[in-house]
């Protein structure tokens, strides 16, 4: 096959494309399987249920201890509506990581913790559950300071927020947002806070992690969400950090996005159209399409926000994202192609004589949803704009290796390939905010 020719380019890209597809659909076809499993072993437990009682199980944790109050009986099994009050307690030299559990009958993909980083943390039994407490060494909390749960706003049924990373005696320093991934429509911010703390370590910036709706009615919304709803939340939380970052030792008006998975395109998208922030509605006038922040700090319009926010992120890492619009099609409905390139970071890139929006892209080479070609043509379209960009394979990783989970597997991937990368990541910020280093 000649890639120069057009023609089979197009037909080339087509195959990618729809490789991917049948990739992803597989990938999400298991993880929907696995969920009906756990659905109906669930449902078949409730059923066999006669006396109003879920079965509780423990993770013994490692380097710590927990204690859970009431006790749990022999059998396991407890009444419905207890609330379990769990109690985290470190070994010497070690510190909370999380207290946290999970439903048995799991989430869209899979496992899904639900988290607290207290060291109490009440639990309602109203289903098969299992909690567990999760320790990391005390110095990988030393030289800087956590604020977690801060909430920017509720558009919806659930709080926006996000946790804020400031190293000791922070002042003026750039900031760096983070947005998770889980495909629009699963975790939290708290998924993120190994990379964070990884970013904040060396005291060169304050970091927040971000939390977003997730799509369509995962969240109990009556009106479903929409990927437009999704960037809006960004912008939002941007605009609410950028208003209290003195408070933070941050500086408004330098900062940085990443993200991975979903947060790689919601990250990608925040640096890209920024100029599309407005008032008028998205797709709600033929033609137009606006994301308006979901929230404006008072006394301030639209106009200013975006003003701000365009002339404040100076730089991107959006890892093993989806960038174009024949890939978001497969999570974005049945929207129109045009309402579509208004959510495809590809099709939104500027010109670097417009505004500069330089990126640092990375992809596993065993990740399994995010194929190299599709990220390729995101890094040659930033090329052809003029912007600078960088991308990086990480050989033998696979998908979402800059998440942080309590389990042993997930701690264990990210320090062999989230610690060092988050490093290289850090390497691309520092020529962009400190380039006399």
């Amino acid at each position: 096959m000649k890639l120069n020719d057009k023609s089979h380019q197009k037909h080339f890209k087509t195959i990618i494309v729809s490789f991917y597809c049948i990739t992803l659909i597989l990938s999400f076809t298991q993880g929907n399987t696995a969920n009906a499993q756990r659905g109906t072993r669930r449902s078949m437990t409730q059923t066999e249920i006669q006396d109003g009682k879920f079965s509780l199980l423990i993770e013994e944790p490692v380097n710590g201890s927990i204690k859970v109050n009431p006790p749990i009986p022999d059998d396991g099994r407890v009444t419905a509506g207890t609330v379990i009050t769990l109690t985290a307690i470190p070994d010497k030299d070690y510190a909370l990581d999380s207290c946290y559990y999970f439903n048995a009958a799991g989430g869209m993909f899979g496992r899904m913790n639900i988290e607290s980083m207290e060291p109490t943390f009440e639990i309602v039994i109203d289903q098969d559950k299992t909690i567990g407490a999760s320790f990391i060494e005390e110095k990988a909390l030393e030289g800087f300071k956590v604020i977690q749960n801060v909430v920017y706003a509720q558009p919806g049924v659930k709080k926006l927020k996000y946790d804020v990373f400031s190293p000791n005696g922070a002042q003026n320093l750039p900031c760096i947002v983070i947005i998770h991934g889980g495909g629009w429509s699963s975790n939290t911010e708290d998924i993120m806070r190994g990379l964070a703390r990884e970013l904040v370590r060396t005291g060169d910036y304050v970091v927040t992690s971000i939390d977003y709706r997730w799509i369509r009615d995962q969240d109990g919304d009556e009106k479903p969400n929409t990927m437009a709803n999704l960037i809006e939340d960004v912008y939002g939380a941007i605009a609410h950090i950028q208003e209290h970052a003195k408070e933070y030792g941050a500086n408004p008006t330098r900062i940085a996005v990443t993200g991975d998975s979903a947060g790689g395109h919601l990250s990608a998208a925040a640096i890209n159209m920024v100029d599309m922030i407005g008032g008028e509605g998205f797709g709600i006038k033929e033609g137009i399409y606006q994301y308006k922040p979901t929230y404006i700090p008072k006394g301030k319009t639209v106009e200013q926000v975006r003003k701000e926010i365009a002339s404040a992120i100076k730089a991107a890492a959006p890892s093993y994202g989806v960038f174009n619009s024949e890939l978001l099609r497969n999570f974005a409905g049945d929207a129109p192609e045009s309402a579509l390139k208004a959510i495809s970071p590809v099709d939104n890139i500027p010109n670097i004589k417009e505004r500069a929006v330089p990126q640092f892209l990375t992809r596993g080479t065993n990740d399994p949803l995010i194929q190299h070609e599709p990220v390729q043509e995101y890094t040659d379209a930033l090329k052809a704009a003029g912007q600078t960009v960088e991308y990086i394979q990480v050989e033998g990783a696979s998908h979402a290796f800059f998440d942080w989970k309590p389990d042993a597997l997930t701690k264990a991937t990210f320090a062999q390939y989230g610690v060092p990368y988050a490093a290289k990541m850090k390497d691309f910020f520092n020529a962009v905010f400190y380039p006399e280093k």
